[in-house]
């Protein structure tokens, strides 16, 4: 019996090279969709690149709450118009430095974006470095979707599972803690579990982690990845680089189609 998981391309429109490859994967059907940042000045020329894709592949928003320019500007979240690294975040919110309204602004704008250019609610929402997962972005989320109804799906908590990258999925476990059980509550579909979590600073982990989530993934789980093409503009804005051609070429390649069909499993659309 055929199995069928999600295999979901975070980052489209960092920068075009990345939004470049997304479209390729999805064109060849490798991709069940992909999570957009909205953020950039090409988010218009991106959005009109992936809307015939809308319905046929699943195509969310991917809310950026670190290390890129702010869509609203300065504010105690972006003091200097530059979102904060991860670490500079959670607690600052948390002991009131980072005005919990700034935060919401910048959720917001972000989500009016997305819907402006491409003219419909995103499929799902997840975040930028798990950002979705706290507590600010929970409220967020409940009270802006309890509103406006229609509620999208989020991407869940990651599968615990492979020793070599326990660690860093155990701290993204900690921050999700109640994540899903709290949104599944409050109405919203949950896209669990989450796999593809490794160290990108060794590319090489990146084929035996997709191997290992094709044999073990259940029904409907959902594996990330960062697929695309090195750019100078993705050169300029992010620190994941070389990895994303190694992800692209892993997901395009024969090698990768073989391994679908020994392992009985079926890449889902975006209708699923």
């Amino acid at each position: 019996m055929t199995r069928r998981i999600r295999l979901i391309a975070d980052d489209y429109g960092l920068a075009p090279g990345v939004s470049a490859g997304i479209l390729d994967l999805l064109d060849r059907g490798r991709l069940t969709g992909t999570s957009c940042m909205t953020g950039f000045p090409e988010w218009p020329d991106a959005a009109a690149r992936i809307k015939p894709l809308c319905g046929r592949a699943a195509v969310g928003l991917h809310l950026t709450l670190t290390d890129q320019p702010a869509v609203t500007g300065r504010s105690s979240l972006a003091p200097q118009g530059r979102l904060p690294p991860l670490r500079s975040l959670a607690l600052p919110v948390l002991r009131g430095s980072i005005d919990e309204r700034d935060v919401r602004a910048e959720l917001d704008a972000q989500y009016s974006r997305f819907v402006k250019a491409l003219g419909r609610r995103p499929d799902f929402i997840d975040g930028h470095q798990h950002v979705h997962f706290l507590p600010v972005v929970r409220k967020w989320l409940r009270a802006h979707f309890s509103e406006a109804g229609g509620q999208p799906a989020l991407r869940g908590a990651p599968a615990l599972g492979d020793a070599v990258v326990a660690p860093k999925v155990a701290a993204i476990a900690a921050v999700a803690a109640g994540f899903n059980r709290s949104m599944a509550r409050a109405g919203f579909t949950l896209f669990e579990p989450l796999a593809g979590i490794y160290d990108w600073r060794q590319p090489e982990r990146f084929a035996p982690v997709l191997q290992a989530a094709l044999e073990a993934l259940p029904e409907r789980g959902l594996f990330m990845c960062h697929p695309g093409h090195v750019d100078e503009t993705l050169r300029a804005r992010d620190p994941m680089q070389g990895v994303r051609e190694v992800e692209y070429a892993v997901l395009a390649s024969d090698a990768f189609g073989a391994s679908l069909a020994r392992a009985g499993v079926e890449i889902m659309d975006g209708k699923g």
